[in-house]
This record gives structure tokens, C-alpha cells and sequence, in this order.
């Protein structure tokens, strides 16, 4: 089994494993991005997502990891934004998953990058218990907040004059 970056031939195999995450976190309705986007994305004109996928012995793509560059304007560097990690049941405990999150690792430390950092849902206690043994911290002081859909809408269209 290996970590290789997403390559155009993986775009179907990620967006089903992205399907998979959303029915993993019970919440298959919200995972409505396609192929096209997905590839569009990873490999357009000038791409802000990036990827890399965990490959099993048979060539099968059993894992993902998707990402994107922030910034910490308090440190004064980029970092890694992890939006997926996903490794299919059938292929946790393999170490693929852990490599996955330290490629992300070796890529911030190999480019001057001060931060990785993803969220977790809280129930989800297999993961929290993986990322604390990698030696990650919950942020327990921030809470997220996201704008989407009628709201991002209508707050974008209520601007005084």
C-alpha cells in the first residue's frame, strides 16, 4: 500500500470515497460535488485544492486525503487545511490513514508551513482518539461558523447603499 498525490484518473474513485465520508458522518445529502468539480479543482487553470490518495496492493484507491493552503496571519506563514481524510473500513488500522496525515505534515515542514489543521465532529471518538495519538490538540476555545446556501445568499445581498 502507498500514498501518492491525486492524480485525473482518481477524480471518480475520490468522489465516492467523499460519498462514503458523508454517509460515514451521517450526512450523505450535503456530499453533492461532482466529478467535473472535483477535477476542476485538482487540476484547472490555477488550482487552490490538492489531494493525495492512499493506493491498496491491487492498485485500488482506498483513501483520500483532500486539502487546501490558509493562512496564519498570527504565525505569518501558510498552512494546511485538511477538509477529507478518508480511508475506507475495510483498510483502517493499515497505517494508511496515519500516512496520509504525515505526508500532509512532511509537506508543511518541508515548506515552511506552521499549521495543519482540520475539524472533527464530535461524536466521532475513533478519529479524535487517532489525532490525539498523532499528537494533535483539540482547539476547545473556537468554535466554527460557516455561511451556506439561502443564508450566504442573503447575507451577501443585504448591503446598505
Amino acid at each position: 500500500m502507498s500514498v501518492r498525490p491525486v492524480a485525473p484518473d482518481d477524480v471518480a474513485a475520490v468522489v465516492g470515497l467523499v460519498r462514503e465520508l458523508a454517509e460515514y458522518e451521517k450526512a450523505p445529502h450535503e456530499a453533492r460535488m461532482t466529478e467535473e468539480q472535483l477535477s476542476a479543482a485538482l487540476f484547472g487553470d490555477s488550482p487552490q485544492l490538492f489531494g493525495h490518495v492512499a493506493v491498496a496492493d491491487d492498485g485500488a484507491v482506498v483513501g483520500t486525503a483532500l486539502w487546501f493552503l490558509n493562512f496564519s496571519t498570527w504565525r505569518g506563514t501558510h498552512g494546511i487545511y485538511l477538509e477529507d481524510l478518508y480511508v475506507q473500513p475495510q483498510h483502517r488500522g493499515s497505517g494508511l490513514g496515519r500516512e496520509l496525515l504525515r505526508t500532509l505534515a512532511d509537506l508543511c515542514v518541508q515548506r515552511g508551513y506552521s499549521r495543519l489543521e482540520w475539524s472533527v465532529l464530535d461524536w466521532n471518538a475513533p478519529s479524535i482518539e487517532f489525532y490525539e495519538a498523532a499528537g494533535a490538540v483539540p482547539m476547545d476555545e473556537w468554535t466554527v461558523f460557516r455561511l451556506t446556501d439561502a443564508a450566504l445568499t442573503a447575507f451577501a445581498a443585504d448591503r446598505r447603499g
